[in-house]
This record gives structure tokens, C-alpha cells and sequence, in this order.
């Protein structure tokens, strides 16, 4: 997406209440994204994951927290499995390996905390 759309779409958010859960449905087969809040400082993204979906082990820079909205994912922080629920959080230390794995669809909030 680019710059102009994504403010676009971020723009239609502000100084409303918003259902979370609702900013995206389920695609087979599919993990679905939506960038909330981008800055320079940290950014907010909702995903939407099929069951069987997943993000492959990576790092990153930054602290982040996961909020699961809906569904059960499996999260593998330096190879320690986490099975979360919905309504259930945890943070990814930053420089730590993870990846993400749905075991039911879920629906998640990432908040990446950069300063």
C-alpha cells in the first residue's frame, strides 16, 4: 500500500470508536494486515490469520506486545511455545526470535514499541 492510501485509511479511524475484531475478516488460506498507526516511534497493526497461517521465525529491534482478539495462536519466543487465547497477551522481547502460528484463526493487535 502506498503512503497516501495508508494515511487515507488510518484517517478514517481517528475520533471514532472502532471495533477492533472488525477491521478485517478472515481470508482462506490468507494472513491479512492493517497498519493502525505508523510513526516514527512504534506502529499498531491488526492481523487477521486463517488457521494453519502463520509468520515464519524472525527478529526484530523493538519490544512488542500481541493482544490475540479472537481464535488461538501458538508463539514461539526463542523456542519456548506460548499458546494464547483470546483475550490473552504477551510481549515479544526485542532481538529475540519468534514466529506465530494459528492454531484456530485468530485476529491479533501488534503494538511495536521503537523508543
Amino acid at each position: 500500500m502506498d503512503h497516501n492510501k495508508e494515511r487515507t485509511s488510518m484517517k478514517k479511524l481517528e475520533a471514532q470508536a472502532v471495533r477492533l475484531i472488525d477491521l478485517a475478516d478472515y481470508q482462506e488460506g490468507s494472513v491479512v494486515s492493517r497498519t493502525i498507526i505508523k510513526k516514527k516511534t512504534g506502529t499498531v497493526t491488526f492481523f487477521a490469520f486463517d488457521e494453519g497461517q502463520g509468520l515464519s521465525e524472525h527478529t526484530a529491534p523493538f519490544d512488542a506486545l500481541v493482544h490475540l482478539l479472537d481464535g488461538e495462536a501458538e508463539i514461539v519466543i526463542s523456542g519456548k511455545p506460548l499458546y494464547l487465547k483470546k483475550g490473552e497477551m504477551v510481549i515479544m522481547p526485542a532481538n529475540q526470535p519468534h514466529a506465530l502460528r494459528a492454531v484456530k484463526k485468530f485476529k491479533m493487535i501488534l503494538i511495536m514499541i521503537r523508543s
